[in-house]
């Protein structure tokens, strides 16, 4: 996040703008709304800038009022899409179709981390070298200085795994079409990271970091003895009935139904994009590999924000935030970020991007009004800051 260039494939689009791409047919809009359709036409207006901007297709799903004892009580719900799934064979981008969530993973791992918290297997003044001893070693890293909550919310100062040269060279440069499907494990993006000097010293300052949550992942893994994926899916994704949520691994495939995921490099702007629907996520594993859809995202936060997942303790430790430095002005919890709209509202919520894919998920702090977006192009320009403030403001910014 501290550097604004294709690695932002792995990290968070917490700052105004990113990425996107598009057209519905190719260029059609279409909306599903219950009575209040007017509400959300600032919404749709901004999802046709993004497309005309040069992003193929957006899909967003807004969620307005109280769960009750089952999903859909008391809530209305709106669907919204612009652009097409797919630009070979035009299609409108659909709520149900799943696409990749990028660093929208952080927060599933980071809720799992704060759940192994409240059940007293952890404490986040644990250290990393306390769980994963010697892994976070030499070029002056220290893992026996850095803490779990300092993975968390991004000041521990390890270096980033995909700012390093040659592997954002193979990442996001066209090489990356030669090496789409190569795997990757944990511990060697870890060494690749700890190969780099860290950016500051623990605690001294605020640098986004894919390497934090594959750490963090790890450590999830070495407190329970289970795959990290296995938690998120016993400990949030089964619970809440997201069916369409998953932890890929190793698979390429897209779940359907989905549509096409695409790139445009740095390099190459104006020129046609490429289809890179089919990836080997291993490259960001638990800073950034799940798949799931508009819907799911809501609900999750729903169920999140509304302290169905974390006990009062534990949710208040993830909103807890630290300054980022970043303008407009965002502050970052753990795996979670808060940012104050033109019109007052404080928003939490991740951004994230892979290849392929975009996506941005948000909600107010008493879980009465959240919404999810996707695009599905890495490589075009994904404003953030304009949907949330059209969704949450009811403005055009």
């Amino acid at each position: 996040m501290t550097k604004r260039t294709a690695r932002g494939v792995l990290l968070s689009l917490l700052t105004a703008t990113a990425l996107i791409g598009g057209a519905s047919g190719p260029s059609g809009a279409r909306s599903s709304v219950p009575p209040d359709r007017r509400a959300h036409e600032g919404t749709l207006a901004a999802m046709e800038a993004l497309v005309r901007a040069g992003m193929p297709g957006v899909v967003g799903q807004a969620s307005e009022g109280r769960d009750g004892s089952g999903d859909g009580d008391g809530r209305r719900v709106w669907n919204g899409s612009a652009g097409t799934a797919d630009l070979g064979r035009p299609r409108a981008p659909r709520a149900r179709d799943r696409f990749r969530i990028g660093s929208n993973t952080k927060t599933f791992v980071a809720t799992v981390m704060l759940q192994l918290e409240a059940e007293h297997r952890l404490r986040l003044t644990d250290t990393v070298e306390r769980w994963l001893p010697g892994l976070v070693r030499g070029h002056g890293n220290d893992g026996r200085a850095v803490s779990l909550r300092r993975l968390l919310d991004h000041t521990s100062g390890i270096f980033d795994y995909a700012a390093d040269p040659a592997l954002r060279k193979r990442l996001f440069e066209r090489d990356f079409l030669r090496h789409r499907f190569d795997t990757y494990t944990p511990r060697q993006l870890v060494r690749t990271a700890v190969s780099h000097p860290p950016v500051f010293a623990p605690g001294k300052g605020w640098s986004y970091s894919n390497t934090n949550y594959v750490l963090a992942g790890l450590v999830i893994e070495k407190v329970t003895g289970h795959p990290y994926g296995r938690e998120i899916r016993d400990r949030v994704l089964r619970p809440l009935g997201l069916r369409a949520t998953s932890v890929p691994g190793r698979s390429a495939a897209l779940p359907r139904p989905s549509g096409r995921g695409y790139i445009r490099f740095p390099d190459e702007p104006g020129t046609p994009f490429h289809d890179v629907t089919g990836i080997n996520p291993t490259e960001a594993w638990a800073a950034g590999e799940m798949i799931s859809t508009v819907g799911d995202l809501n609900a999750f936060y729903r169920a999140l924000l509304g302290g169905r997942l974390l006990p009062a303790r534990q949710l208040a430790e993830m909103l807890t935030t630290v300054d980022t430095g970043l303008r407009p002005a965002a502050r970052y919890g753990l795996g979670i970020a808060a940012r104050k709209l033109s019109c007052g509202v404080t928003v939490w919520g991740h951004d994230g991007g892979i290849q392929g894919a975009v996506s941005q998920v948000s909600g107010v702090r008493d879980a009465s009004h959240t919404a999810a977006f996707g695009g599905n192009a890495l490589g075009v320009p994904f404003d953030t800051l304009a949907l949330a403030e059209a969704e949450f403001c009811g403005r055009a910014r």
